[in-house]
């Protein structure tokens, strides 16, 4: 069972995620692997490490980072090339996606495993943004989504871009909002597959972790309003 949001790669293009299918172009999972996202390799050298550099200048004494310094350390990295800055709601919810312990932080090795995911994520948002507008139509999104490798049908497809458009148009950082809760969804879901086979059985307190899991990212946006 090869998951969306995780796995192997293609082609020679370094900066984009693992597994994405691009227009022409095929996956080559990796063992084991997911569609979508890179299993991070633990071999790791900080000395030409461009990552390195724009994670510990932002850092506290504890080498991690809240959101507000995940925001500045992104916009700084200028990862989101022409397009805006990554909104401090999107930042929250890019740590709760990978905050495995709970601290409200992210780690350097975390930091590394979203710097792949947003290559790819822009690399993608790109694609389907051909006039360059930064901003992508309803249709597009639902593109997006399938080069992804998801399958949703047509009714979540039209609640996913409601929930993620401005006057029609779905933003950049809205787009990678909505790729970071499908991830972690993904990854949820994932865990609990032990067979690999797309299916598992809940019991009650899976239920009630993703419920927190959601709850935790409707907080973020709750607090990021009343700011």
């Amino acid at each position: 069972m090869a998951y969306p949001g995780y796995g192997g790669g293609f082609g020679n293009f370094s900066g984009q995620m693992p597994g994405m299918q691009m227009p022409g172009t095929g996956p080559n999972m990796l063992p084991g692997g997911y569609s979508g996202y890179p299993a991070y390799s633990d071999n790791y050298s900080s000395a030409d490490d461009a990552m390195w550099n724009y994670f510990t200048a932002v850092a506290g004494q504890d080498g991690e980072v809240d959101a507000e310094e995940l925001q500045k350390c992104l916009t700084q990295s200028g990862i989101s090339g022409t397009y805006s800055p990554f909104s401090l709601e999107t930042c929250r919810i890019m740590i709760a996606m990978l905050d495995r312990d709970y601290t409200g932080k992210m780690g350097f090795n975390e930091f590394k495993e979203l710097w792949a995911a947003l290559n790819a994520w822009k690399q993608n948002f790109m694609t389907i943004d051909q006039d360059r507008s930064g901003t992508v139509e309803h249709h597009e999104l639902s593109q997006a989504i399938a080069i992804m490798g998801y399958r949703l049908s047509p009714q979540t497809l039209t609640a996913i871009a409601k929930r993620y458009s401005k006057n029609g148009r779905i933003f950049f950082d809205d787009y990678v909002a909505c790729c970071v809760k499908l991830r972690a969804l993904t990854d949820f879901f994932r865990r609990r597959d032990h067979l690999q086979q797309g299916c598992v059985n809940l019991i009650y307190d899976d239920v009630s972790i993703l419920l927190a899991t959601l709850l935790l990212c409707s907080k973020c946006v709750l607090s990021c309003q009343k700011q």
